[in-house]
């Protein structure tokens, strides 16, 4: 066999691939063989019918097709191998030549990885926020805890903003109440804004045995987002109490014995956040720069599937749990669907290039993932999808993405070097310094924004080249050149 190998532009080649007949010999045995045992030849035992009677009763060419199909995966990839080609998704193979006895000649235009030159990082320079607690902060997250645990007592007076109040609700819509219209005692904080538009105005003010109608646009049921005439009876008011920020507070609400032991583990808690918060941002600063720096170019065919994967995983699953379709997302989001198709274009981009750039970076300094590192991505990666680890595991083993799992660390790893060369300040023009164990984790996070039509990883499919079309062109070239 000969192959050649020819630059169409930097992320796509033309094989040209020669194989003299001989080494097809393999091939037109096995296509006899499976040819013999779906046939049926009166005179001839299944199996045992001689090759120059299924030349002569179903057609040469039948035989160059079987034979064609099966050896072009084998050739292709061999061409693949030969040229040290690194590729993207199926090829385009076209039969140039078939005559019998002689000559197969195909080739086979495929995307490849482009050839990425790494820039200078070393001067990077980013700014992200300062970590600052402060007492408002602290007071917040005490008050927060301190409202999980407040208790609500029945009051005979008019409903007021934050009161808790039981409610008989009845929606019509045209002058007709609606089959799921109706709905008793439920149980709602004024001020909350979790049930329809305009109740807040209509129940506060109103004591037990009070009623109101309103007009607001419905959330779900049966007439979503038609406008309806609600009516509103308050079964019963009730205040809640909440309790009082002492030593005794922090006893039961949490595992210390004073209030100031619960305000420094707030300290604490929010300091860490915040820390975590700014590696983040600090990982993708950095990157954004470094994917200014590097030039990458990206496959076209690549690109759309990004695309289309992306938009139709957002509509078939995200939207679809949440029961919206892309319109309703679109309007409640303030987009138009040319700004929608445009920022779905530039993250499947940015995807791409962060998945090429840090590949070569991992490459570049031969960076290896240890079973420990693995591990620990295995258990966030776990954790994030609800799942149990060793549900997550078995669900990653059975799907063959052990070495998507991988490639998000190795490329964590990528990015935590490119990190650690930069210089990172705070916006107070303090150096930050980043804890190694949490640069590596949210370098991790950061990295795994790649490509989601194969789950993280641009996989290459180098066997898969003998489709329907180039089996059907073996057929033509077969019948006309044998």
């Amino acid at each position: 066999m000969k192959s050649a190998v020819e630059t169409l532009n930097p992320t796509r080649v033309r094989l040209t691939v020669e194989v003299p007949f001989e080494e097809l010999k393999d091939s037109l045995d096995a296509a006899y063989k499976k040819i013999n045992q779906q046939v049926t030849v009166k005179g001839f035992r299944k199996g045992k019918i001689p090759a120059r009677i299924i030349d002569q009763r179903f057609g040469r060419g039948a035989v160059l097709e079987e034979a064609v199909n099966d050896a072009l995966p084998k050739f292709y990839t061999e061409a693949v191998n030969e040229g040290e080609l690194n590729v993207l998704g199926q090829p385009d193979v076209d039969i140039t030549e078939l005559k019998d006895g002689e000559l197969l000649s195909f080739t086979a235009e495929v995307d490849i990885r482009p050839v990425i030159e790494i820039p200078d990082y070393s001067g990077i320079e980013v700014v992200v926020d300062s970590v600052e607690v402060s007492e408002e902060d602290i007071q917040k997250s005490v008050e927060q805890l301190r409202d999980r645990f407040a208790s609500t007592n029945p009051v005979e007076r008019a409903a007021a903003d934050g009161d808790v109040v039981t409610l008989d609700l009845e929606a019509k819509v045209d002058g007709e109440v609606l089959e799921d219209g109706v709905a008793s005692d439920v149980s709602y904080t004024i001020g909350s804004g979790e049930l329809l538009d305009g109740i807040d105005e209509a129940v506060t003010g109103l004591e037990a045995g009070g009623e109101a109608t309103f007009t607001s646009e419905l959330k779900g049921g049966s007439a979503e987002g038609k406008p309806s005439e609600v009516t509103v009876k308050v079964k019963s008011v009730s205040a809640r109490e909440l309790p009082e920020l002492d030593d005794e507070f922090a006893q039961m609400a949490s595992e210390f014995d004073t209030i100031e032991e619960l305000r420094a583990d707030s300290r604490k808690r929010l300091e860490s956040m915040k820390q975590y918060d700014q590696a983040t941002q600090a990982q993708e600063r950095v990157l954004e720069e470094l994917l200014k720096l590097a030039e990458v170019p990206i496959p076209e065919k690549l690109l759309a599937d990004e695309i289309n994967t992306r938009k139709h995983n957002l509509e078939h699953h995200q939207l679809g749990q949440m029961g919206l379709d892309l319109a309703k997302y679109l309007e409640i989001q303030g987009k138009t669907e040319e700004e929608f198709e445009a920022e779905t274009k530039e993250q499947a981009e940015k995807g791409i290039k962060t998945q090429f750039i840090l590949d070569e970076l991992v490459n570049k300094e031969k960076l290896n993932v240890n079973q420990e590192e693995l591990t620990e991505h295995l258990m966030r990666r776990a954790q994030s999808s609800g799942m149990s680890p060793d549900q997550f595991a078995q669900a990653v083993v059975e799907g063959g993405q052990v070495p998507m799992l991988v490639g998000e660390v190795a490329r964590g790893k990528a990015l935590a070097v490119v990190v650690e060369a930069a210089k990172v300040t705070d916006t107070n023009g303090e150096a930050v310094v980043l804890d190694d164990d949490e640069d590596d984790e949210t370098a991790e996070t950061t990295a795994a924004d790649a490509p989601e039509s194969s789950g993280g990883d641009v996989e290459a499919a180098p066997a898969a080249a003998a489709d329907a079309e180039a089996g059907d062109k073996a057929a033509d070239k077969g019948e006309t050149e044998a």
